[in-house]
């Protein structure tokens, strides 16, 4: 009696082994929705002027600014299930030539549990079925053939997904299997995630599979319709991707793309506890952001400002000691071009404008003289540089003298003194040669030597050869009113 006990128990855990991961292929196939129910919670969402989220983890991304509009616990490290595969389309849409090219299907993509193509040993596929297999219908058989196909193994294209991550400065996700299944060193942020298919979004190929409703892959030439799981495509106003997920560990999982009037957002949830609430908060953050936030132009309104600020204050900013007064300005880099804003917050954006107005030549192009602050209640939006758009060199000590002439307009100088050239080697310094012009008459002695030797003085030049005769500064304004 006790060995039959056994036996049964042991039929009974055999039999349990298929069922939960039957579970997990049914969750991630296509299932009508009920409509009604759906509409009373895209209008219940309306009306939230804060999302009640159930699930363990959800985000709101706006991909222009790439910022979050709305998180929680977006930078917990947690399981993602089919979510994985994002990645896994990534590598493969960068790794292969021809997505056309027709390959063969191993025993270990057909063996594999879970959601499923249905793939079996040595049927032939095209990638770019397999593609549509992935992402679509959450094949993971699709998953482990690519994943062989173009690393190798698992193991290796595992470590491609690992690369990429790393390329975009991801810390907080790592990857050990292409299809998603649980294992404890598998995970991923809700931020983070949001990043990978903002990514896998520019991709062009990847945009158009999952935005697709149905597909006809053809399996050793024999035609099979998919459907895709994710529930809002083709439902919801401006859903257009990306991808479900479900594992016991992971809960259920949903990643949805969106764009209403130019306005793109990507909203993850994860860790739900049922397909029902996956779907609810999906819909609650949606309808959240877009009745709640617009893009504001900020590109448009700081260069509004900075133009009305540059006519008043550019011709103040002075430059001193050097070849011209004046430098041109201009702004640097935006970091935002438009910014998701509250629009009951728009009115309190101001923008503050800080310059230097006094500089000392030489002023190399590019340098930063000022900047722009856009300011949302007292919280920085972005800076913005204000750069000098023009190279100031510094003045020469021919071009103190020639502009000591002009300004005095002195008559000696003009008849008396003839500047040959400058000499920048000579150990002592600042020289000049200069040579006594035919005709010379005296002028104002007493001015002359006033006004020249001040100068001279003040712009520290030590001495000064005239008619091959070293002078001091200070007695170069008689000397040469004594020719």
């Amino acid at each position: 009696m006790q060995k039959i006990k056994k036996i049964l128990v042991l039929l009974l855990i055999l039999f349990c082994i298929p069922i939960i991961t039957l579970a997990q292929e049914i969750d991630d196939e296509y299932e009508e929705l009920d409509y009604v129910w759906l509409e009373e919670e895209i209008e219940n969402a309306k009306k939230e002027v804060e999302p009640q989220i159930d699930s363990r983890c959800a985000l709101v991304f706006d991909r222009g600014s790439k910022t979050v509009i709305y998180g929680k616990a977006e930078s917990k490290k947690v399981p993602m299930a089919s979510t994985t595969k994002i990645m896994t389309a990534i590598v493969m849409l960068e790794n292969i030539g021809d997505l056309n090219e027709r390959i063969e299907v191993c025993k270990e993509a057909a063996s594999i549990g879970g959601s499923r193509l249905g793939l079996k040993v040595g049927d032939k596929i095209t990638y770019n079925d397999l593609l549509y297999g992935l992402m679509l219908c959450s094949g993971n058989d699709a998953a482990v053939q690519i994943a062989v196909s173009i690393g190798g193994s698992i193991e290796r294209f595992a470590e491609l997904m690992n690369e990429k991550t790393k390329e975009l400065g991801l810390e907080n996700t790592n990857f050990i299997v292409p299809h998603g299944l649980d294992n404890e060193n598998h995970y991923t942020t809700a931020l983070e995630l949001a990043i990978i298919t903002d990514y896998a979004l520019n991709i062009k190929e990847f945009s158009k599979v999952v935005s697709t409703k149905t597909y006809t892959v053809i399996i050793n030439n024999y035609p099979k319709n998919i459907r895709n799981t994710n529930e809002l495509l083709g439902y919801l106003d401006g859903v257009n991707g990306v991808k479900t997920g479900f594992t016991n560990g992971a809960g259920r999982c949903l990643v949805t793309s969106v764009s209403r009037n130019s306005f793109n957002i990507i909203t993850i949830v994860l860790g739900a506890d049922t397909k029902k609430i996956r779907t609810k908060d999906s819909i609650k953050l949606i309808e959240f952001t877009y009745n709640n936030y617009e893009l504001v132009d900020m590109e448009d309104m700081v260069n509004n400002a900075f133009k009305e600020w540059k006519n008043v204050n550019e011709k103040r900013i002075k430059v001193y000691k050097g070849e011209d007064r004046h430098i041109k300005v201009s702004l640097g880099v935006q970091k935002y071009k438009k910014y998701p804003i509250k629009k009951s917050e728009k009115n309190n954006i101001y923008i503050n404008i800080n310059s230097i107005f006094q500089l000392e030549a030489p002023v190399e192009k590019n340098r930063k003289i000022g900047d722009v602050k856009v300011v949302l209640n007292n919280w920085n939006i972005m800076n913005i540089d204000i750069l000098n758009n023009k190279i100031v060199s510094r003045k020469t000590c021919l071009d103190y003298i020639n502009e000591l002439f002009q300004m005095y307009k002195i008559k000696v100088f003009k008849s008396g003194i003839k500047i040959v050239s400058s000499q920048k080697k000579h150990p002592l310094q600042d020289v000049l040669f200069l040579e006594a012009t035919p005709g010379f008459e005296p002028g104002n002695q007493s001015f002359a030597d006033s006004c020249l030797t001040t100068w001279l003085c003040r712009h520290n030049m030590k001495f000064l050869l005239m008619n091959n005769l070293l002078l001091p500064a200070t007695r170069f304004a008689r000397c040469i009113l004594m020719l």
